[in-house]
Formats: structure tokens, C-alpha cells, sequence
């Protein structure tokens, strides 16, 4: 029995090890992705603009402009993991927002019919910005090097 508590505890560290090198992938990738959205979207804003007055959010010619720069520049603070949890929970407001407007038939269907809520566009934008939220950058972020430079200037 020992032995087999010995291994669990080892391969506990082995999988603790990866949670940085896999936040950093999360925010690789999906900052990545909303960087690409916001820039389409910052170079459509008459577009996203009617597009939002037609979901009837409020102020669209404010919000099409905020929600762009939200994406773009929000989106390379996640992939260089600076104010990390602010702009996670943001983006997931945002995504909250997204179901709530455009997909509202798969935001009520979360458990009618799950599979109608997790291929609507923003569930993996969500996802990854609850991720974030909750577990923050990791080490491999400019946010735990901004941590430490405090830590030490103290």
C-alpha cells in the first residue's frame, strides 16, 4: 500500500509540473484566436456595429468598438500572461454577453441539450477564459515575474 501511495504522490508531481506549460497553451492558442477575432472585428466595426444594434445591445457604437479592442488587445495580454485574471474575466463576461445575445437558444439549452451549448461559438472563448480566471497565467507568465519583482522590491 506505501508503494502505491508513493507512485500516486509521484505521478501528482509529474501532473503539477504540467499546469504552467498547459495554462501557457491555453493562453497561447486562445489569445491567438481572440487577437484574430478583434483585429476582424476592428476592421468591421460599421459591420459589428449593425450587427450588435440588431441583437439589441445597448450603445452598439460604443460597445462594437470596446468589445474589438477588448479581443484584440486583451488577447495579446493573455498570450504574454500580463493582468491575466482581469482580462480572463472580462472575456468571459463577454462570452456571457455573446450566448446571451447571438446564441441565446444553445445558453438555455445547457442541459436540455448540451451539445447545442458546447459547438456555439463562444463556449470555447469561455471555457479557456474561465481557465484563466480560476487558475491564473501559471509561472510561465509576465504576471509572476511582475509578482516577484514586487515581492522582492519589498
Amino acid at each position: 500500500m506505501k508503494s502505491l501511495i508513493h507512485l500516486y504522490e509521484r505521478i501528482v508531481r509529474a501532473l503539477n509540473a504540467l499546469q504552467s506549460p498547459f495554462l501557457l497553451a491555453v493562453r497561447l492558442y486562445w489569445g491567438f484566436q481572440l487577437v484574430t477575432n478583434g483585429w476582424g472585428k476592428l476592421h468591421h466595426l460599421g459591420k459589428i456595429t449593425e450587427f450588435f444594434a440588431s441583437l439589441n445591445i445597448p450603445f452598439p457604437g460604443l460597445n462594437a468598438p470596446f468589445v474589438s479592442a477588448l479581443e484584440f488587445f486583451g488577447g495579446i495580454l493573455l498570450m504574454l500572461g500580463l493582468f491575466s485574471r482581469p482580462i480572463a474575466f472580462l472575456i468571459a463576461c463577454d462570452m456571457l454577453v455573446a450566448y446571451y445575445t447571438a446564441d441565446h437558444d444553445a445558453l438555455v439549452s445547457i442541459f436540455s441539450d448540451p451539445g447545442k451549448f458546447y459547438i456555439a461559438d463562444p463556449y470555447t472563448f469561455l471555457f479557456a477564459g474561465l481557465l484563466i480566471l480560476i487558475f491564473g497565467a501559471g509561472y510561465l507568465s509576465l504576471d509572476t515575474l511582475l509578482a516577484k519583482r514586487l515581492n522582492t522590491a519589498h
